[in-house]
């Protein structure tokens, strides 16, 4: 109905789990779709009424170089992780793509689960590389570390599942669609996630800054704690973004976060706001 790609999923007791490839875009109205109609089905089925889903679903996009493997090993654990079967009955676990891996005849046009057999080594979509993809995932059901390897205890925090490039690349095309007098609102994210969009965007600025003032972050280590280029980026980011002094004074060693409004301060009052490095500088970080 919606183009959609299923590369995994799995149902569990209380919540469920979709990886879905949306070459058109159009997830949110496939997931309006999905979730009413499951609800008016059950509804009837059940002969109940009320709330069925607990508020809105949750989303991430994913790397699909680094993380998209690791998702779908995750999605074909949670059974075994919470407790409801083993590895070796997983196979028998109706309502998941594990089962489907098993069951070649009875996939749907829309299911593809090469990724996973990729991720896991190359692994061919055949009898025997489903059961080497079965040895793989015994294997990392017992191995602590190369889950923390890849990030199992984090993979469904966030709003993103990639590496910091990723992310910044997402909010860049996310904010170039936004009207330029919205550009700094953000504000479909929330609690942690806000507070890593900010940061991202905040070191964005940052490298940006030393680019035009021709400086690297080596010299910032090195450099006074009040040194002129510093106030500059101070003045820059305190009138550009939300940063608070805490993170900039870590990020350019101005010492105590008192120090940054004290410097900052001091350097407005001389007139540097007028200097054409600063000038310069407002720009680039306006673009």
């Amino acid at each position: 109905k919606c183009g959609w790609v299923l590369e995994g999923f799995c149902v569990m007791t209380n919540h469920f789990h979709l990886v879905v490839r949306t070459p058109r875009g159009n997830l949110i109205y496939g997931m309006k779709w999905l979730q009413s109609t499951f609800a008016n089905r059950y509804h009837r089925f059940r002969k109940v009424n009320g709330k069925l889903f607990q508020g809105r679903y949750k989303s991430l996009i994913v790397e699909e170089s680094s993380y998209l493997g690791a998702l779908l090993h995750y999605v074909h654990l949670n059974p075994v992780r919470a407790g409801i079967c083993s590895v070796a009955e997983l196979k028998h676990y109706r309502w998941s793509s594990y089962w489907y891996l098993h069951r070649a005849d009875q996939r749907q046009s829309f299911m593809d689960f090469s990724k996973g057999l990729m991720a896991a080594g190359g692994i061919a979509d055949t009898v025997t590389g489903h059961r080497k993809y079965g040895a793989y995932l015994t294997w990392l059901a017992e191995n602590d570390h190369e889950q923390k390897k890849l990030a199992f205890d984090t993979m469904c925090r966030g709003w993103a599942l990639g590496g910091n490039e990723f992310k910044r690349e997402l909010l860049d095309q996310a904010r170039s669609k936004q009207e330029p007098e919205k550009e700094e609102k953000v504000t479909y994210f929330q609690g942690g996630d806000l507070r890593e969009v900010n940061e991202l965007i905040w070191t964005r600025d940052l490298e940006r800054a030393l680019a035009v003032l021709g400086k690297t972050s080596g010299d910032i280590a090195g450099d006074l704690k009040s040194a002129r280029c510093k106030l500059m980026i101070a003045c820059a980011l305190k009138r550009r973004t939300s940063a608070p002094n805490t993170w900039i004074s870590g990020m350019l060693n101005m010492g105590i976060p008192q120090a940054v409004s004290l410097h900052t301060g001091r350097f407005r009052a001389a007139g540097g706001k007028a200097e054409l490095p600063y000038t310069n500088l407002i720009q680039r970080l306006t673009e």
